[in-house]
């Protein structure tokens, strides 16, 4: 389309349909799709005045908003029919169940209820534009079956995330509307096809390993970040974004570090002991690199250099919509360099103490204590079975055994 007509929505663009014509697409700007805008491209159909709706009331403003940091929001609101999918989405992003959780997951939810809501039905029509009481079971079940595959590559644990979450969003839009949209979920039930990849463990010496790594290769905050995870078992948006030198050594507790733990939308610090009732040192490792650390700011974890324009050290968690996946990156180059293998990651830090917690002979009550889980339904998601554990169960058999036939004797 040479010559587009006056009003053309910013971002739509137009590509040959098969069967002739064209039909249009709304695309992100390059420089948005590298900070990392959650939405990078949908398909519109072939209905010029649907695709222009899209864009003027939805689409664009909702660019503006992430762009200008919500200046752009009361002038330009993205806006959809009541009644229908995209606005049962809307109620839910306005509920409290998405607005405080953490923004990679908002991230993430946002990408997977467009998945849903941005999909292209047969007749040219937006799945979003559908009226949720015309949804039910089955046309959602056909509805996971395509979005597990995208030009041939299996999708299956984002088709599962985009089923998990609109099965949350509905049940919050009907709680908050109940008059408009129906109690009987679509969402749920569907039969998923998706065994969750275990993340792995990483051992003390591939710990040992990438903190050797890490001080040569300048970032030595990466290593610490990595220790803490490990002996400490604190998650790592917490690590990075939380945990502050006033929670190390506090003067009301010196004997003590206050861990935080923010886990479904709740946060609380637990206080782990540094030292045994004789006065050992019961973290010597994890002590003496806090100890021999020069304190660049109020976190712990900082980034290694200062910043080129303001001249001070800055957290990690700074800078993009998702600063994260830059740690990872970072964390994967420094993996690479120091010949760990390809599938040990960041989250592999955290998974390795809870196992070496178990491989130690931990309880589960003494894991959860350490943990701040809950349950150990929770527990078990981290601590990973290996051979030294049942080991420690055979010998622990043996030797009631044992003792059961001395005493017969």
């Amino acid at each position: 389309m040479k010559r587009k007509p006056p009003g053309w929505p910013k971002y739509m663009e137009t590509k040959p349909a098969a069967a002739g014509g064209v039909r249009y697409h709304w695309n992100a700007p390059s420089w948005a799709r590298k900070r990392g805008y959650p939405v990078t491209s949908e398909p519109l159909g072939s209905d010029y005045a649907v695709a222009k709706a899209r864009c003027d009331d939805f689409l664009n403003p909702a660019f503006d908003s992430w762009r200008t940091g919500g200046v752009t929001d009361e002038s330009a609101k993205p806006r959809a029919l009541v009644g229908t999918f995209d606005w049962a989405v809307s109620a839910y992003k306005a509920d409290k169940k998405y607005t405080k959780r953490p923004s990679r997951t908002r991230t993430d939810y946002d990408r997977a209820l467009n998945d849903v809501a941005g999909y292209i039905l047969k007749d040219g029509r937006r799945f979003g534009s559908l009226n949720v009481k015309s949804i039910n079971a089955t046309a959602v079940d056909r509805l996971y079956e395509k979005l597990r595959v995208k030009n041939g590559v299996s999708r299956d644990r984002s088709a599962l995330l985009s089923m998990t979450v609109c099965k949350l969003a509905w049940d919050v839009a009907c709680r908050a509307h109940p008059s408009v949209v129906p109690a009987s979920n679509p969402f749920k039930g569907v039969d998923v096809e998706y065994e969750p990849k275990q993340n792995r463990a990483a051992t003390s010496e591939q710990l040992r390993q990438f903190v050797r790594g890490a001080d040569e290769d300048g970032t030595p905050s990466l290593g610490t970040a990595a220790m803490i995870a490990f002996y400490w078992l604190v998650r790592e948006e917490d690590i990075f974004s939380r945990m502050a030198w006033p929670d190390y050594r506090p003067a009301e507790q010196s004997s003590h570090v206050l861990v935080w733990h923010h886990k479904n939308r709740k946060t609380e610090k637990i206080a782990i002991p540094l030292f045994d009732v004789d006065g050992t040192p019961l973290w010597p490792e994890m002590m003496a690199r806090l100890d021999g650390l020069t304190r660049t700011g109020t976190l712990i974890v900082m980034r290694d250099n200062p910043d080129p324009r303001k001249k001070i050290h800055m957290p990690w968690m700074t800078g993009g919509r998702n600063p994260m996946r830059y740690v990872q990156a970072e964390v994967r180059r420094i993996c690479r360099a120091v010949g760990l293998p390809e599938d040990i990651t960041f989250t592999s830090f955290r998974h390795g103490g809870h196992t070496d917690g178990a491989d130690s002979g931990l309880t589960d009550a003494q894991m959860r204590a350490l943990g701040a889980h809950k349950s150990t339904a929770a527990l078990l998601r981290y601590a990973k079975e290996t051979d030294t554990q049942r080991k420690i169960a055979a010998r622990k058999r043996l030797n009631k055994r044992t003792e059961r036939g001395n005493l017969s004797e």
